[in-house]
């Protein structure tokens, strides 16, 4: 068996290999609620043959989303549109499915990145966003609303909401979201946070929103779930958010029984500076796993199964979790397999697929059809 396609326990989850479809944002909902482009790109995914599935970045409440057609869980509507496209999965898939739950800050109220990706304004139909402090993403932005009390207090409230929702749709597994320069990862960066009361400053006070949320969340959701955390390792802006942060947020979050760090870089900033290469953030991860103990994700760039082979049985990480390449090719992890020598589930009606000199890739011999 290779590293790649070995079992790993998760609480009360048992992925059956280290392959973890990344959430990625579809931009496809309307108000807030899955449509059929959904049941067809996430059932697609589920027959993928990977170890976890996790649902799209998905907003706790409708101020928090990032765009006017991103994915939301936080009124009857909502979860109610997500009911069929799990109940579809898991009546043709094995696979553990997660989600990622977020809130996009000051980057909401946002348009599709293929209409632009810029802030629509009032004007244009759009919303204030919210965020730690009064500093718009972007220069030409105008400043978005400095979070009160109240609004933590709503804000962290709308988390454990949508974690209820999600449990009760059957969800196995949960990731909260404080990487790519939305709401928690904003906190955290004294570049979005320049707030003066406990909430802001020092690393300590930059840290405390995020870690109330994850406690209330793993408070609200039951102890054989599985509850994981995705981290900006670096903002790649001098005097930003890093690693060494990062290290020291992860090791808070595991005094507090966090089952994963799921290590990605950058995106609070446009003054960033990436020479993005094949597994560029692999080192970021590698670094959390050696100096916490934490399981991690490695992502960024990881397209080649030998690459995920090496990554995984190197002990630089405990999964790998991709995104473009799932969408690039659904059947990745079917490949990889192939490649490697190993096995991956498939549903009954495609065990014909397999190669005649791949007999072994389904644990079943290919059958003929009359």
């Amino acid at each position: 068996m290779s590293s790649l396609f070995s079992p790993l326990a998760l609480r009360g989850v048992t992925l059956p290999n280290r392959i973890v479809i990344s959430p990625m944002c579809q931009y496809s909902a309307e108000d807030g609620a899955a449509t059929a482009w959904h049941m067809m790109h996430l059932g697609s995914m589920a027959l993928s043959g990977a170890g976890l599935l996790c649902i799209e970045a998905t907003a706790v409440e409708a101020k928090g989303r990032i765009s006017p057609r991103d994915l939301g869980l936080y009124d009857n509507v909502t979860e109610a549109a997500l009911k069929p496209i799990l109940a579809a999965i898991r009546a043709h898939s094995k696979i553990p499915v997660a989600i990622q739950l977020g809130h996009a800050g000051r980057k909401a109220s946002s348009n599709a990145p293929w209409d632009g990706g810029q802030l629509i304004t009032l004007a244009d139909g759009g919303w204030k966003p919210d965020a730690p402090s009064a500093l718009p993403h972007r220069p030409d932005e105008p400043p978005p609303n400095a979070l009160d009390a109240a609004g933590l207090v709503r804000i962290r409230n709308a988390f454990v909401a949508s974690a209820q929702r999600a449990l009760r749709l059957g969800i196995d597994a949960f990731e909260m979201h404080a990487a790519h320069g939305y709401l928690l990862h904003q906190f955290l960066s004294p570049l979005a946070n320049q707030r003066d009361d406990d909430y802001g400053g020092s690393l300590e006070n930059r840290m405390r929103f995020p870690l109330e949320v994850f406690d209330a969340l793993r408070a609200a959701i039951p102890d054989e779930n599985p509850l994981g955390v995705r981290v900006s390792a670096t903002d790649w802006v001098e005097g930003g958010w890093d690693l060494d942060q990062t290290i020291a947020f992860a090791q808070q979050l595991k005094a507090r029984g966090v089952d994963w760090i799921d290590v990605s870089s950058g995106g609070v900033s446009p003054a960033q500076k990436i020479a993005p290469a094949p597994g560029y953030q692999v080192p970021f991860a590698a670094a959390v796993k050696a100096a916490t103990g934490l399981p991690v994700m490695a992502v960024g760039l990881i397209t080649e199964a030998k690459q995920a082979e090496e990554i995984v049985a190197s002990g630089q990480a405990d999964m790998v979790a991709l995104g473009r390449a799932m969408l690039y090719d659904p059947r990745w992890p079917w490949h990889a397999a192939a490649e490697l020598g190993d096995q991956v589930e498939a549903p009954k009606q495609y065990w014909r697929a397999q190669p005649a000199s791949q007999k072994a890739l389904f644990g079943k011999t290919p059958f003929g059809a009359r």
